[in-house]
């Protein structure tokens, strides 16, 4: 099958997906494509993707590959870097079988990503893993040391919205989030709680038909209007204070504080609503895990660690919040499904004197139990 449409290049996937139209084709250098790009790819409804680097190279198993794969979106990978000479945002191209042809000419050719070559990598993957993990973990122990003694110098910034006692939704761009968001409706409607928006989280409360609260991260994949719409923002700075993100803010006109701090903008979006008192913290999309880690090309996690650590008693996954709110029955409910089944009762009751004096008794043992 030949497929038809216009390239967009961008070395970033995750900035590139922010401009990404229906029916383009993407043309990306990522290495292990992690999940939350791949979904950013599918999202956008891209035709195809053209990957210069492996979408899967055996070091970890990195799921992006297959979540492309699962949504039908075909993908050509091992282009190689030239890829990015030889095509250029716009370039009317065709993807014939492995290779890349425009005007008539092939200009790239690669290996089509398929469920076969990915399940043979993927197992190689899987048994490398544990090398990895050494070598993680290596790392973190190494920065713990020097991570802490950042960590904890470190002063969340004031912010204007009220955190003090609340349930705060912290909002991360990964995994299924915008999903979860979604799922939380109810929720976000009967609890209302300050919403944070970390970089891209941001953009899917606002997709949810919500204003984030608090836009907090460096910057660098929340979109011009999520930043807009936020009622504040904290810019994610080094611990030496330099916030490259600050003079994008600045440029839309927008204010913003910034909080210098290792590690990354989920850890200080947590650390944030924290440090201000909130009763409880609600996590959509955080990283947790080892593939996680990786995902995000991080080599240790010292300061994500020692910030889990710190707000554990106060942290919750949203998936467990989800399954809690999907099981409560709405306001009303309850009594219409009494009074449902109170008039069959009382007509069998008035029927049997056996039943009705079952009827008085269950009556009384809930009188008892309410304490009415």
């Amino acid at each position: 099958m030949v497929i038809r449409g216009p390239v967009r290049p961008g070395r970033s996937t995750k900035q590139l997906a922010m401009r990404l139209r229906a029916r383009d084709i993407a043309l990306i250098d990522h290495p292990d494509l992690d999940e939350t790009s791949a979904r950013a790819l599918v999202g956008r409804r891209v035709r195809a993707v053209l990957n210069a680097g492996r979408t899967l190279t055996g070091r970890y198993p990195a799921r992006g590959g297959r979540v492309l794969l699962e949504a039908g979106v075909p993908v050509i990978d091992s282009l190689g870097p030239e890829a990015f000479e030889r095509l250029r945002d716009g370039d009317e191209v065709e993807l014939v079988t492995e290779t890349v042809v425009r005007g008539g000419q092939v200009v790239a050719r690669g290996r089509r990503f398929t469920p076969e070559a990915a399940e043979a990598v993927a197992a190689a993957a899987r048994e490398n893993l544990r090398r990895e993990l050494d070598m993680f973990w290596d790392n973190t122990a190494r920065c713990l040391a020097r991570e802490k003694d950042l960590l904890l110098a470190c002063r969340a910034p004031a912010v204007r919205t009220p955190l003090a006692g609340r349930q705060v939704l912290v909002v991360v761009r990964g995994g299924t989030f915008r999903e979860d968001v979604a799922m939380l409706r109810g929720f976000i409607r009967d609890v209302r709680p300050a919403l944070i928006g970390v970089d891209g989280g941001a953009d899917a409360l606002l997709e949810a038909g919500l204003r984030p609260d608090i836009v907090v991260g460096d910057m660098d994949s929340v979109s011009d209007r999520a930043l807009q719409a936020a009622r504040e923002i904290v810019v994610h700075a080094y611990p030496d204070g330099r916030a490259p993100g600050l003079e994008r803010v600045r440029r839309l006109g927008r204010g913003a504080v910034t909080f210098a701090a290792p590690g990354t903008s989920e850890d200080i979006g947590l650390l944030l609503a924290y440090e201000h008192g909130a009763e409880l913290i609600v996590a959509v999309g955080i990283h947790a895990g080892l593939t996680d880690f990786l995902d995000k090309g991080r080599c240790g996690m010292a300061s994500t660690l020692l910030v889990r650590m710190l707000v554990g008693g106060s942290l919750v996954d949203a998936r467990g919040v989800c399954r809690l709110y999907r099981r409560r029955l709405p306001p009303g409910a309850l009594w219409l499904i009494l009074v449902a089944a109170a008039l069959p009762l009382g007509l069998l009751a008035a029927a049997s004197p056996l039943i009705s004096s079952f009827v008085h008794l269950v009556a009384l043992q809930i009188r008892l139990a309410l304490g009415v």
